[in-house]
C-alpha cells in the first residue's frame, strides 16, 4: 500500500448512544459532500449495552445501521454487554485494570467457554439483524487468553488492541495505532487535547491511523469539534478514509512473519 489511511471508528454503538452520535455522523457526511469524498466509518456495535436493551429490538437503530451498511460502512461486534460482570479483583494489577483503567473490560477475565458463549450470542444477534460480523473488538481492547482462543475458533476476520490489528485466526499483527480521548471530565478533556497532539505527532507516519471515538466525546463541544477538525485535517493532508476491514483487505498478510498474539498491557484509554 503506497497511500496512508485513517479509520473513523465509532465505539459503543447501541440504541441509547445513537442520539449522541447522530449530529456528528451527519456533520461527517456533510464534510464528505463538501469535499467530494465519501468518508466511511466503522461502527462498533454492542448487542445489549449494559443489559439495557438489545439492538435487534430497536427499529430505529436497525434502520440506521442498515443504511450505513448500504453506504459502505462496516459493523463490528464490540463485546456483548460492555460491562465487567466477573467476581471482584483479587490482585493489585487486576484492581487497576478493572476498577481504575476501566469498569467495562468485559472480556478481560473470561475463560474460553464463557467468552465463546458471548461471542456466539453476539453473532446470533447480528445474524438476526442481517448484519455481517467480520471483526470483533473487546471493550477497552482487553482480552483474556481464553477470549483469543475462542476467537480463533470462530469466523471472525480480525480483532484489535490499542496499537494493532490482528488477523484471525492467525493473530498475526499489523501496526494500526489509535488516537483516543478521555472526555468524562473537564480536566480529562484538557489532558486529552495535549495527549492527542502528542499521539498524532508520534503516529503521523503510520500506514493506518485509527480515530477511536466514544459517545461521551460527542456530549462536549471541545471533543466533538476536535474529532471533526481532525478528520478534515487528515483528508486535506492526503490520508484516505477506509473502514478497518477494507484496509485489512488490501494490507499484506504478516502471518508468516509474525504469529504473536496481543497481550493485555497497561494502557491509557478513554
Amino acid at each position: 500500500m503506497d497511500k496512508s489511511h485513517f479509520a473513523l471508528v465509532l465505539h459503543d454503538i447501541a440504541p441509547e448512544t445513537w442520539p449522541d452520535y447522530q449530529p456528528f455522523v451527519e456533520a461527517i457526511d456533510r464534510l464528505g459532500e463538501r469535499l467530494g469524498q465519501r468518508i466511511p466509518m466503522t461502527w462498533l456495535v454492542v448487542p445489549n449495552f449494559h443489559g439495557r436493551g438489545e439492538c435487534r429490538d430497536s427499529d430505529l437503530l436497525r434502520r440506521v445501521l442498515d443504511d450505513r451498511l448500504a453506504r459502505g460502512d462496516e459493523l463490528t461486534l464490540h463485546g456483548y454487554f460492555h460491562r465487567d460482570d466477573a467476581p471482584a479483583p483479587r490482585s493489585l494489577r487486576d484492581f487497576y485494570m478493572r476498577r481504575i483503567y476501566t469498569w467495562e473490560g468485559e472480556f478481560y477475565t473470561l475463560d474460553q467457554d464463557r467468552a465463546g458463549a458471548l461471542l456466539d450470542e453476539g453473532m446470533a444477534q447480528f445474524d438476526a439483524c442481517g448484519w455481517p460480523h467480520g471483526g470483533f473488538v473487546a471493550p477497552a481492547w482487553l482480552m483474556s487468553e481464553g477470549t483469543r482462543r475462542a476467537l480463533q475458533q470462530r469466523p471472525f476476520t480480525y480483532t484489535s488492541d490499542l496499537q494493532h490489528l490482528y488477523r484471525l485466526p492467525s493473530l498475526a499483527s499489523l501496526d494500526a495505532p489509535s488516537i483516543v480521548w478521555s472526555a468524562r471530565s473537564a480536566w480529562r478533556r484538557g489532558m486529552s487535547r495535549v495527549v492527542s497532539a502528542l499521539q498524532y505527532r508520534r503516529f503521523q507516519h503510520a500506514p493506518l491511523l485509527r480515530l477511536a471515538l466514544h459517545p461521551v466525546d460527542m456530549r462536549h463541544r471541545v471533543s466533538h469539534d476536535y474529532w471533526l477538525h481532525l478528520v478534515e485535517h487528515l483528508l486535506e493532508t492526503g490520508r484516505q478514509p477506509l473502514t478497518k476491514q477494507a484496509w485489512l483487505d488490501q494490507a499484506p498478510d504478516p502471518a508468516s512473519a509474525n504469529l504473536a498474539g496481543p497481550a493485555n498491557k497497561d494502557r491509557s484509554a478513554a
